[in-house]
């Protein structure tokens, strides 16, 4: 009889033995098939696989003026499987100028998988970057001391002029996110983080190159394997040519000095913008270097938010820029004809209703009605539509109507220029007015979106769009500030009409208006240029003092230049909006501004508008202005009693 307890105790051994052999079996498998770190360890000893960076675009304005060019820098890599154990870590960081507290940290950052995602201690980790020559002069020569570091040659950006910031953007080192998005970067790459460098990073970017290079067993390099048969060459970046006018960019930061708000102009015949001005501003100069994070963190934390992009970014109330799109509505739709001559006593009254009105002759019709800006005329007309059960079943088709009119002239939704962070703005239709009046509400309840106010915001953008638009007479292409990419042609969202609902009869009238307006109307002003400027002025109210704005273009047949200019808190549009807009096309058309034009654009160079106490530094603008203006007063004084005496005598 066979023993039970000992033939089961058999069986378990063997399961335990086989259980043993299968596990060793499968961790061998995974070893030397499936797991490359052996590979890795071998070829990282007999093989460096030397990244080779491509030179980044350059980018320059529409006349060809380099902006933004590339300067040689170099970065400090290493290899971890090749330092550990084996570096004076004393002598290392004196040749760098570097602590050693700082040197500890860094290597644990660059092993920390949570901030450098994709960590291998066999291929080169990014230590410190942008050395200037000297630094890198001076570890050059050192660095045979320090194995498994190298020095990567790279290149980093400088911008020609402080102007266009928030066009240009700048180039950062890549985040984590960027890494996880895209397995082309790795850690220690440069992106594209704002403006043209982040819109175009595909196309300014390149493509890297790598060398494989032969070393000893003492790490050393022996020169190229196999000859460079397997390197691969970098492949240069595409240079942009922008559609930006460097010399109008700059004189529009100039005469925005001192004051919040935007100034964009466009070429009607293409689209393509002219400049793009955001204030305030900042020179994109600072954000190049090693010092960029902090610069950045400083533009961050600044009250006056110059990083803000307005002319994209900025949803304000159009004002009565506003009334040349209603008064395309109202002539198309049949509303109101040319001649339709409406009551104005000193504003608009209905049913115990009144929007104030300036003081001008009335009844007016529409060329006058928009070359006075007259509030009356355009409340009439919204009213009229919203009221018509001959033409519109309900006040909620009516209102639908004018807001496809308004879409279709390019308002409520993004306009698709080549930049991040543009803004739709705001344009209600019915639906948005029953869920807020919960169903009751006529034209009188919502007039003031006539005239540019109530609801209504716009960018700078949209504004500069539609003044596109009417100088067109009745299209527009998706405005866009890169004029060509090398090698590629251009986008076609950026070369097809986009036509409105609005018939050419009344963009025709609508011109008439403007042109009016800039001859003897609230644009006067303009009548001393020989271009034939047309315009229109906007006064926005604000719950401060009312924003100046002004939209227009040049000349009135074959224009040129369409623009808007949008001042916060400027007072009237005549204040800011014209002078500034006049300047802007002035320069454009001519190249250069005449010399009563020049002391004109000096002196609003230097006016100021005060924004409160949340500003800092406008207390010490307005001393440094009451002090100058002592000895000026003084002069002037002692210029008088000097006259007098003279004319005593």
């Amino acid at each position: 009889m066979s023993d039970f307890n000992l033939e089961k105790r058999r069986y378990v051994i063997s399961g335990v033995a086989v259980t043993i052999v299968i596990v060793y079996i499968i961790r061998l498998f995974m070893l030397q098939l499936m797991s490359d770190d052996y590979k890795k360890n071998a070829d990282s000893n007999a093989f460096l696989k030397k990244i080779e960076y491509p030179s980044r675009g350059v980018i320059t304005d529409r006349k060809g003026q380099l902006l933004v060019y590339n300067q040689p820098a170099y970065d400090i890599m290493v290899v971890m499987n090749e330092e550990s154990g084996r570096l004076d870590t004393t002598e290392f960081c004196k040749s760098l100028g570097i602590t050693k507290e700082f040197f500890i940290k860094r290597m644990n950052d660059i092993k920390n998988y949570s901030k450098n995602p994709g960590y291998s201690r066999f291929t080169q980790q990014l230590f410190m970057s942008q050395l200037s020559n000297e630094e890198f002069s001076i570890f050059q020569e050192k660095i045979f001391r320090f194995p498994g570091f190298y020095v990567q040659r790279r290149s980093v950006r400088q911008y020609q002029y402080p102007y266009a910031a928030h066009v240009l953007g700048d180039v950062a080192e890549v985040s984590p996110s960027d890494i996880e998005d895209d397995d082309y970067y790795q850690p220690g790459d440069y992106i594209g983080k704002l403006g043209v460098e982040k819109y175009y990073e595909k196309q300014l970017r390149g493509e890297k190159g790598v060398q494989v290079l032969l070393r000893d067993a003492r790490g050393r390099i022996q020169g190229k394997y196999q000859n460079g048969r397997y390197d691969r060459r970098p492949v240069a970046g595409k240079d942009l040519t922008l559609s930006i006018d460097i010399k109008l960019q700059a004189l529009g930061e100039r005469l925005l000095e001192g004051k919040i708000g935007s100034i964009v102009a466009i070429e009607p015949s293409t689209g393509e913008v002219l400049c793009m001005v955001s204030s305030p501003t900042y020179d994109p100069r600072i954000m190049s270097g090693r010092m960029r994070g902090k610069n950045h963190r400083m533009l961050q934390h600044d009250a006056w938010k110059p990083l803000l992009n307005r002319s994209i970014m900025g949803m304000y109330p159009p004002g009565s820029t506003f009334k040349t799109s209603q008064a395309l509505t109202f002539l198309t739709e049949g509303i109101l004809t040319p001649s339709s001559a409406l009551p104005c006593h000193h504003g608009f009254y209905c049913r115990g209703l009144h929007v104030g009105c300036h003081s001008h002759a009335a009844p007016i019709a529409l060329v006058n009605a928009i070359s006075t800006s007259c509030n009356s005329y355009f409340c009439w007309g919204l009213y009229y539509m919203m009221g018509n059960r001959r033409k519109y079943k309900s006040v909620n088709d009516a209102m639908n109507i004018w807001r496809d009119y308004m879409v279709s002239m390019g308002f409520g939704y993004k306009l698709g220029i080549d930049l991040y962070g543009e803004k739709r703005g705001m344009i209600p239709n019915a639906e948005y007015y029953d869920r807020n009046y919960r169903g009751s509400w006529n034209g009188l309840t919502i007039i003031s979106i006539s005239i540019g106010q109530g609801e209504v915001t716009l960018t700078p953008l949209q504004i500069a769009n539609l003044g596109a638009t009417i100088a067109n007479r009745g299209y527009y292409y998706a405005p866009h500030v890169v004029r060509k990419v090398q090698g590629e042609p251009l986008d076609t969202a950026y070369t097809r009409r986009h036509y409105t609902k609005a018939t050419r009869r009344a963009y025709d009238y609508v011109v008439a208006g403007m042109r009016s307006s800039a001859l003897g109307g609230t644009c006067r002003m303009l009548s001393k240029y020989d271009f034939e400027p047309c315009g229109k002025t906007g006064t926005a109210q604000n719950h401060g003092r009312d924003h100046s704005v002004f939209m227009g273009f040049a000349p009135m047949n074959n224009p040129k230049i369409a623009i808007a200019v949008y001042v916060e808190n400027g007072g009237w549009g005549a204040d800011y909006g014209v002078p500034i807009g006049g300047l802007m096309m002035e320069q454009y058309m001519h190249g250069k501004l005449s010399p009563a034009s020049e002391a004109q654009a000096e002196q609003m160079q230097k006016r100021r508008i005060g924004y409160g106490p949340r500003f800092p530094g406008q207390d010490d603008a307005r001393k440094s202005r009451q002090k100058a203006r002592k000895p000026a007063a003084a002069a002037k004084k002692a210029t008088a009693e000097t006259a007098m005496e003279s004319k005593e005598k």
